[in-house]
């Protein structure tokens, strides 16, 4: 009902009270889903983002081309290995799991819906796998595809549960901070002229061409700097925003809001907050902290699903090995002293100082060979025993 049409029913002699609460209208905006959007994709994107950087690698194993270039160059025709690694971290922190299938054409591609049947003592079944619109008619095997779950129960009952309420009061705060900020007015009319449905010349009925002034009245006020209007017997229009006193509200409480959003949900996931905001203070110890909480473990967990899955349980006795390498590389050239002080005094194997840096050990077996300093000896005794030898 628009503002004329309810006041032709008050001129008439009907009874405002059976007429104004059909005029106020409402409109339950308390439940944002785009709040829920930003807080989830600003997280999970940073984590899918990060782990998009691995790289496969193959130890003591021959004949590895075809699995190195579908893993690190190209998975599928329609995807870069990159891109690929992204969309599988972020579909497995946002659904829980992720479930990849290889095809005849030796493609790995991402199911975007599945259904799993579970057995005790048998592979478990994968049917009605959808990629994209495409449906397969075949099953799939629990040995014959990449399979993860993520069970983070924190992070799915949050999901579900927290957003709720945390999109009520956002909703609340954007309501109050758009009514503190609306435009009020009133537009009064003489009541001697006649409201009715009678055409004139025009064609138009005198509401229709009241509406009409009004709508250029309030168009030229919103939409120009300044606004001349000509006054018309008969038509008043005032603005009481201004007169109010009304204390428009602060954005700063709806940044709060997101903020406190982005930050339940990164220290559900493990992710210091400081990086997704990208602040530059403590970023070595916040790049620790979120390889330890949060990226080593998905490492784990893609890693072990390779090796089973690509080896097999004779070449895993042999000593053959695959290993996922560059996700938050540590710096060499920045820890370089640490380096030099635990291979100079012998603790540990060059080797095993470049597998924990992700090299490869050096060739001819050099980087087996235990190495010590000079400045470094064992203590045989008194000073003047040494001091003799």
């Amino acid at each position: 009902m628009s503002l004329f049409d309810a006041f032709k029913k008050s001129i008439r002699g009907e009874d405002p009270v059976d007429w104004i609460p059909d005029f106020i209208a409402g409109e339950d905006s308390a439940k944002r889903l785009y709040l829920k959007l930003l807080a989830k994709d600003t997280v999970l994107n940073f984590v899918a983002r990060t782990m998009s950087t691995m790289k496969v690698k193959f130890k003591n194993k021959t004949d590895t081309a075809d699995w190195d270039y579908i893993l690190n160059v190209r998975p599928n025709k329609d995807m870069s290995a990159a891109s690929f690694w992204q969309k599988f971290f972020y579909t497995l922190l946002a659904d829980n799991e992720v479930l990849v299938v290889f095809t005849d054409d030796n493609q790995l591609l991402i199911a975007d819906d599945f259904t799993r049947t579970e057995y005790a003592v048998y592979d478990d079944i994968f049917s009605g796998v959808m990629v994209k619109d495409y449906i397969f008619n075949r099953t799939f095997a629990m040995s014959d595809v990449i399979y993860l779950e993520y069970n983070n129960d924190k992070l799915d009952r949050f999901d579900k549960g927290l957003f709720d309420d945390y999109g009520e009061l956002f909703g609340r705060i954007v309501e109050i901070a758009m009514r503190n900020n609306q435009i009020r007015g009133t537009v009064t009319i003489d009541s001697t002229g006649n409201i009715n449905d009678d055409k004139g010349k025009d064609g138009k009925t005198r509401t229709e061409r009241l509406q009409e002034f009004i709508n250029k009245v309030y168009d030229s006020f919103k939409s120009n700097s300044v606004a001349i209007v000509p006054k018309v017997k008969g038509f008043e229009y005032e603005e009481y925003t201004n007169k109010q006193g009304v204390s428009n509200q602060s954005l700063d409480e709806l940044n709060k809001m997101i903020t406190s959003l982005i930050d339940v949900y990164a220290n559900a996931i493990g992710v210091p907050t400081a990086l997704i905001y990208g602040e530059k203070s403590e970023l070595d110890s916040n790049i620790k902290a979120m390889r330890k909480t949060c990226t080593s473990s998905l490492v784990e967990k893609i890693q072990d699903e390779l090796i089973a899955k690509i080896l097999t349980r004779q070449e895993y006795i042999n000593g053959e090995r695959v290993k996922i390498t560059n996700v938050l590389p540590i710096s060499i050239l920045e820890n370089a002293t640490q380096i030099d002080k635990i291979v100079a005094s012998g603790t540990f194997l060059r080797d095993e100082v470049r597998n924990e840096v992700d090299y490869d050990p050096l060739l001819n077996g050099e980087g087996r060979r235990l190495i010590m300093t000079k400045n470094y000896d064992y203590l045989k005794g008194g000073e003047n025993n040494n001091d003799e030898n």
